[in-house]
């Protein structure tokens, strides 16, 4: 089974801000989906919850960071 592959802090700031709000509200709506998936019908690997939760976490670290001017 190959795993995907893990975002890295690069990634999202080679992405302008526009687009990096977008992908936030993409993977936001992911995980709505994929928590309502998980409610009413387990899902075969609960830690994709997790890792999705932590990848918008990363995303929203760096809009902070920019926010921030560093």
């Amino acid at each position: 089974m190959a795993k995907a592959k893990k975002a890295k802090v690069e990634d999202y700031r080679s992405i302008d801000d526009q687009a990096l709000s977008a992908k936030i509200g993409e993977e936001e709506v992911r995980l709505k989906k994929l928590h309502f998936s998980h409610a009413v019908n387990p899902i075969e690997n609960p830690l994709t919850i997790r890792q999705l939760r932590r990848t918008i976490a990363r995303m929203k670290t760096e809009q902070r960071r920019r926010a921030l001017g560093f």
